[in-house]
């Protein structure tokens, strides 16, 4: 399998994105974090087909997911004291929250499939 498949390749894409915008937020605000820079790492191993990538991948797909989690019960714990404050707010437009938590739950779960479907398995084996 020379190519990899097209959920793979759109997963690729998705995080040469989040890995320009990784390096772009860890310049202007001169800190890194393993929550933005650890897509990094993983897009290497995709791109090179290293024995590793798989795992790095579910390793970072755990990390995402705790970071939503913790956001989510933040937001849901801010709600309940203060609701007319839990708002986001982008360049002045108010994003709802519940299209917020659409998004992240979409890209969650395409993250998931791609990592464990068995044609992501079978291009990042080993050639023997």
């Amino acid at each position: 399998m020379n190519k990899p498949p097209l959920r793979l390749t759109l997963l690729i894409a998705l995080y040469v994105l989040l890995s320009i915008v990784a390096l772009w937020r860890s310049y202007s605000i001169q800190s890194i974090d393993l929550f933005s820079i650890g897509v990094i790492p993983v897009l290497v191993g995709l791109l090179m087909r290293t024995h590793w990538a798989s795992i790095a991948l579910k390793v970072y797909l755990a990390i995402q997911t705790l970071a939503i989690l913790a956001l989510s019960t933040t937001a849901i714990i801010a709600y309940q004291i203060t609701p007319e404050d839990v708002k986001v707010v982008f360049n002045g437009f108010n994003i709802p929250i519940p299209a917020i938590a659409a998004v992240l739950f979409s890209l969650l779960v395409f993250q998931y499939w791609v990592a464990f479907c068995k044609e992501t398995t079978i291009y990042l084996k080993p050639k023997s």
